[in-house]
């Protein structure tokens, strides 16, 4: 059966700004309170679409959460209109007005986890909203995400959607960041590769001490049961515990696969060789792994250029790309080495970079924007036609952003009840040109 990797790139929202709310990314620490740009942010993540779109890959856009995100304001206590809820926030508790404000629902990677229908008992796709609990400013974000996927994917006689798992350090899930698939064509039956930091609920085995392994492999085993995945086709690994005390957040900080193809460093997991075994022989013939050697990438050069945050794509031609940061043609050891991958022909045929400065200085590469979701043919048509990538909407898009977002964001400015006008507006009129519906809790 035909099928495509379609990604759907998170837009950035107007409320775009460096925070440093995540402890353990080591770039959004290092650039907090730094102004930000959310208009070139976002223009930034609109330019890497289309031209994945120009190249004839299937590519969709998920709309902002709503910030700052009042009904939890008004949940911790905070009381009157809008406006008089915003000033108190930023006079008595302006760490939480920040984490309220954040645009971190651009990384879509952490949205939800996603297994095509190739790969469930029912035939469908199915969609668990994240529920992101290690980190307050994300962990607000699942009950939006759940209706911003269900307008996307609308059709139940394709697509199911699952509630996020329970609010609990033990079913901790950071999404698609922790999880890839591997198969041979799209539209076949995969390997499902769930990664996760440590266990809740067996301390026999190791985790880190310095910073925090946000997902659970209880949250891994949850999931793979509610999508209905055969255990047979499913692969769970654990991240190195040191390498999440040296800033890899998420597995896809240090490896990213596509179809047959695992590009990962020597240090990502906990038992690398057990890893590459079992993945082999879920996968048969025809597995291929690139593991980057410590002594030619070290890790610091990893986690700074963000090598491994990147996109591996299937071009309709045959050939495999790479989506990389600019970062990455920055960084002199991490060229030598893609330079070297490309002259070796080991299974990366193009390299391709884009300017995503915004998105990086607060600790997000190419795949921290995307969510991957594989579709039939039949699917595909049943995906809101308002959100796939054209030029068309490129062009809505970006006028969209002149309108209304601001070419410049500093803390300060998170307590302007303006700022909340402005981007209530915006999106107002954003769920209009995507056709999304009632979607945000000021709309209802």
């Amino acid at each position: 059966m035909t099928a495509y990797e379609a990604n759907f790139d998170g837009l950035v929202g107007p409320t775009h700004n460096y925070g440093g709310l995540s402890f353990g990314n080591v770039a959004s620490a290092k650039h907090q309170a730094q102004p930000s740009n959310p208009k070139l942010a976002a223009k930034q993540g609109l330019a890497k679409m289309k031209a994945l779109a120009d190249l004839g890959l299937v590519q969709g856009v998920l709309a902002p959460q709503a910030r700052p995100d009042i009904p939890t304001l008004r949940r911790l206590g905070f009381r009157g209109s809008d406006q008089q809820v915003i000033a108190q926030a930023a006079q008595q508790a302006p760490q939480i007005l920040a984490a309220c404000s954040s645009a971190s629902s651009m990384w879509t990677a952490n949205a939800a986890t996603v297994s095509p229908s190739a790969d469930t008992a029912d035939g469908k796709v199915h969609f668990t909203p994240a529920n992101l609990i290690n980190k307050f400013h994300r962990a607000i974000e699942h009950d939006v995400t759940g209706r911003i996927l269900k307008a996307t994917f609308a059709d139940d006689a394709h697509f199911v959607h699952h509630a996020a798992l329970p609010p609990s350090e033990h079913f901790g899930d950071e999404g698609a960041a922790n999880h890839t698939r591997f198969c041979h064509e799209y539209g076949e039956q995969g390997v499902e590769f769930f990664v996760y930091g440590r266990h809740a609920f067996d301390d026999r085995f190791p985790a880190p001490s310095r910073y925090p392994a946000r997902h659970t492999f209880e949250a891994s085993e949850a999931v793979a049961r509610l999508h209905q995945l055969d255990a047979k086709h499913v692969v769970y690994a654990q991240q190195n515990p040191a390498v999440i005390d040296q800033g890899v957040f998420h597995n896809d900080v240090i490896a990213v696969g596509n179809k047959n193809l695992l590009f990962c460093h020597e240090l990502a997991f906990l038992d690398p060789q057990a890893v590459y075994a079992t993945l082999s022989d879920r996968m048969g013939e025809g597995f291929s792994i690139i593991e980057v050697p410590v002594d030619d990438v070290p890790l610091h050069d990893a986690v700074s250029s963000y090598l491994f945050n990147s996109q591996l794509l299937s071009l309709p031609n045959g050939e495999t790309l790479l989506v990389l940061p600019q970062e990455c043609r920055e960084n002199t050891r991490v060229w030598d080495y893609v330079s070297y991958l490309l002259a070796e022909e080991r299974g990366i045929d193009q390299v391709q970079f884009f300017d995503l400065k915004q998105s990086m200085a607060n600790g997000g590469g190419p795949a921290c924007l995307r969510l991957r979701v594989v579709l039939t043919d039949a699917e595909l048509a049943a995906v809101n036609p308002h959100t796939l990538m054209n030029a068309t909407l490129f062009q809505q898009l970006n006028t969209w952003v002149d309108t209304h977002y601001r070419d410049r964001l500093t803390d300060a400015d998170l307590a302007d009840p303006q700022l909340w006008e402005e981007s209530r507006t915006a999106l107002d009129s954003l769920t209009q040109i995507m056709g999304l519906g009632a979607i945000y809790p000021f709309q209802r």
